[in-house]
């Protein structure tokens, strides 16, 4: 009995004309570019350069400096963890057009289309529409809602192009980023503004994203400082209902920005913000008291928002830097049974030292504010209280400690954070790197992590109709105080290599011992005479009476048998066995768990550079069965056709899952599962090179 309210709506198209606008624009820059192509031979000064198309090196992969580990940059081979880089290339030729599709391509990590507008998206197990054991950070700015405990990925969208990397971090995090980085980290991170220079247009249209536009233009003066700002939209059409149904139509808009300014060889400061306006079509359940009965609603969930962020980072000497980032997010969240508005403001200080003898020291603070007002929209779903301000403080402190001439690397450190539910959590770590050559390295680790309540967890009042005879009877979910933060304790081990220059293999195993994991527990009926008619109630409490454990790995090779074909493929493997607590009576959670996450992933994708500036992609997914979703193992394929017309000009033609007409992922919906389409469309993308 895990409710998990979605948002989704319908929408006249007149609210979102402007991208109708916008993809006009595009239209006349398109061919703006091909009159400049004549004199775009030579690339500005900051603009995107042709070795942003093109694919690295294996080599030059392993070196990739990336920085959600550690907050701070270090080559991805030195990392002490299960990392995985989707570059900036990977996402243009995967074809996809919203992030929890790129995010497909990473070993372990679970992405299931619910419907047009919704997915689950989880690392190493517990799936589901809102994850609560995995941190989602764009360019550092949390987007975990302490409402439900997850990430809404209908709203979380940046233009793909501008997208540098996004770094993935399989296995618990909580020593750098705190709670609930439990499972996983996906750290999105987009282009310095110095790399976007120019103007960038993108138009597309096809069977289920019916119109797709976005426009950027940056800039700089020559002195340190550059900007860009883009516009973006798009309207996605219902996915297969074998009902008829068809309420999930889905229209964004979106806009920002960003400047990042080098003011002197010490300082350095980035400024960006969005803001968003969509309507997402969902459909619903809820009870009434009166007539007693579930009801199903289709409805119009109003979501929109904005962010402002500021990052300085300022070099005190070669050996010591600090970094101060603070940003204030708004969101609006209204759906046909639920209603929030909620702030957040945070600023975080980090102070990397050099120290003597081969360590290198990190340690940091952190407070973050969240007021939330719940609007109660129907008389069955609640929070009480209405309002509530969420409270974060925390430090941290790691040392990574290199001896035997570099080959080996010891990282400690420890988070330590306040919360307003649990009050205090500590969160230690251990990790251990052996470079046993320059070519391949082989980690282990032990972390504790924790997930700390959220509003869900604390102060929901959801009631569910049960039946009408001999009176009505009612089951609802309470939170009442009592919940305690879910616990992990994670063992991981992981071995990379380039084995040859042209082949390169990425091994993760893992074990993960969870206690204190989310449950009900069913109390003892009684009669409430209010509202009318006189009804009973069998409370259901929120509660932390589930154990077990979850064992599995990841296997990701990369392998270039020629210039122009390279190979990539991922096998993940995850088992999960957990149990009730003593005491505990929840008849149903574990089977939800258990059966939400496959046991089986495999991807296969291949990228062809053909003659004639063409391109041949394709990629094969296959996901074993998820018995609680009622979803049966599938295997897709998806494919890519690019023709780079001009300098500036590419053209693209994808086909998703051109196996079958149409498949589910996962649950959720009331009356049935959606399959998601067969689909084909195109896109034109001008951009500066």
């Amino acid at each position: 009995m895990s409710k998990r309210p979605r948002c989704g709506t319908f929408v006249s198209s007149n609210q979102f004309a402007w991208w109708k606008a916008a993809a006009t624009i595009a239209v006349t820059l398109l061919l703006l570019g091909n009159i400049e192509q004549s004199r775009a031979d030579v690339p500005q000064e900051g603009s995107e350069s042709p070795g942003h198309l093109k694919q690295l090196s294996l080599e030059q992969l392993g070196n990739l400096s990336v920085t959600t580990a550690t907050k701070e940059p270090e080559p991805l081979r030195k990392v002490p963890s299960a990392i995985y880089v989707i570059t900036q290339e990977d996402i243009r030729r995967s074809g996809a057009t919203s992030l929890p599709e790129v995010l497909r391509l990473t070993p372990g990590v679970e992405v299931a289309q619910v419907d047009s507008d919704h997915w689950s998206v989880a690392i190493r197990g517990f799936g589901a529409v809102l994850a609560s054991k995995l941190l989602v950070l764009i360019d550092g700015r949390s987007v975990y809602t302490p409402l439900f405990a997850g990430v809404y990925w209908e709203v979380q969208a940046t233009p793909l192009e501008d997208i540098d990397r996004i770094e993935v971090i399989r296995g618990p995090g909580g020593t750098i980023w705190g709670a609930n980085a439990v499972n996983g980290i996906i750290n999105i991170i987009t282009k310095s503004a110095k790399d976007t220079h120019g103007s960038m247009v993108s138009v597309g249209g096809g069977s289920v994203d019916q119109a797709t536009a976005s426009y950027r233009y940056g800039g700089g003066n020559g002195h340190g400082l550059d900007y860009r700002f883009y516009v973006m939209g798009f309207s996605r059409s219902p996915e297969f209902h074998a009902d008829g149904r068809n309420f999930d139509d889905w229209k964004m808009g979106q806009a920002g920005f960003r400047a990042d300014w080098i003011k002197n060889a010490r300082d350095s400061f980035a400024l960006q913000g969005d803001i968003y306006d969509e309507d997402a079509g969902e459909t619903t359940t809820f009870a009434l008291y009166s007539p007693p009965s579930q009801v199903t609603a289709v409805g119009a969930a109003e979501l929109g928002g904005g962010n402002l962020l500021g990052r300085w980072k300022r070099v005190l000497n070669e050996r010591s830097d600090f970094q101060v980032q603070a940003y204030y997010d708004r969101t609006r969240h209204f759906e046909p049974e639920i209603g929030e508005t909620r702030e957040t403001y945070d600023i975080d200080f980090l102070h990397h030292l050099i120290l003597p003898k081969g360590q290198d020291f990190l340690w940091g603070l952190g407070v973050r504010v969240s007021p939330g007002n719940f609007t109660q929209t129907v008389p069955t779903i609640d929070f009480l209280p209405h309002h509530l301000t969420d409270q974060i403080y925390s430090g941290f402190v790691q040392d990574e400690i290199s001896f035997l001439d570099d080959r080996f690397a010891l990282t400690l450190g420890s988070k330590l954070e306040h919360n307003n539910y649990t009050g205090f959590e500590i969160q230690p770590s251990g990790r251990l790197l052996w470079n046993i050559t320059p070519r391949q390295a082989l980690w282990t680790s032990i972390t504790r992590a924790v997930r700390t309540p959220s509003r869900l967890d604390e102060d929901i009042q959801l009631t569910d109709f049960a039946t009408v005879t001999p009176l009505p009877i009612y089951l609802r979910a309470v939170g009442d105080g009592q919940f305690r933060s879910e616990k992990l304790i994670g063992y991981e081990a992981g071995y990379r290599t380039l084995m040859t220059t042209s082949f390169y293999l990425d091994i993760a195993v893992f074990h993960n011992d969870y206690n204190d994991l989310y449950s009900f527990q069913v109390g003892a009926p009684f009669l409430e005479p209010l509202p009318s008619p006189a009804h009973a109630i069998i409370p259901v409490f929120t509660r932390n009476g589930i154990r077990g454990e979850t064992n599995g790995f990841e296997v990701a090779p990369r392998w270039k048998p020629a210039e122009w074909w390279e190979l990539k493929a991922s096998y993940s493997y995850l088992n999960m066995e957990l149990e009730n607590k003593p005491g505990s009576n929840d008849p149903s959670s574990i089977p939800g768990y258990e059966g939400s996450s496959p046991h089986h992933q495999l991807v296969i994708q291949s990228f062809v550079n053909l003659p004639k500036k063409l391109e041949f992609d394709q990629t094969y997914r296959y996901v074993s069965a998820l018995p609680a979703q009622g979803v049966a193992s599938y295997g897709t394929v998806d494919a890519r056709l690019g023709w780079h017309i001009a300098r500036q000009l590419e053209l693209s033609v994808v086909g998703r899952n051109l196996l079958q007409p149409h498949h589910a992922e996962f649950g959720g919906d009331p009356g049935g599962l959606v399959g998601i389409k067969r689909n084909v469309y195109a896109k034109l993308v001008w951009r500066p090179k």
